[in-house]
Parts: structure tokens; sequence; C-alpha cells
């Protein structure tokens, strides 16, 4: 088994992280009621539309902030996995 490189692997999550995450928050701004439905059927009944922002209370910078965020860790869990791997691979 060739060893995995643990920058390639974090790259390639945060990357995922980031598209994944930036491809969800676009549905939420596009179609938020039918976004909060959503949840709410993913999550058994459990109301999300409580914790619904008031209208206007997307920022790029907020959605900018958390995608860093998402992407950084996605990068490290990535980076880790790909270590622990070689670790218990030959």
């Amino acid at each position: 088994m060739n060893p995995m490189h643990p920058a390639k692997t974090g790259a390639a999550v945060a990357i995922t992280i980031a598209i994944g995450y930036s491809i969800c928050a676009l549905f939420f701004v596009a179609f938020p009621e039918s976004s909060v439905t959503f949840l709410n059927a993913l999550f058994h009944g459990l109301d999300f539309r409580k914790l619904q922002p008031a209208p206007g209370g997307f920022s790029l910078a907020g959605f900018g902030g958390v995608l860093v965020v998402w992407a950084v860790y996605g990068f490290l869990l990535g980076a880790l996995y790909a270590w622990v791997s070689n670790r218990l691979g030959s």
C-alpha cells in the first residue's frame, strides 16, 4: 500500500468541506423555508425555525469566517487521518 501524504490528504478534505459548506449555505440563502423544513425532517421534527436568523442576518463575513474554520479543521483532520493510516499500514 502506498503511503498517504498528510498535506495532500488534509488539503483534499479541506477543499471537500469548503465546497460542501458553500453549497449548503447557498441553498439556505436561496431557499430558507425549504432548508429549515428539510432540517426539521432530518432531525425527526426538532423545530429549527426558532433558531432561524432574522431577515438579512446572513453575512459574507460570517460565511467566510466559518468557511475558514471548517477548512482548517478539515485540513488538520485529514492530515491526522493520513498520518495514523500510514502508521497502521505496513
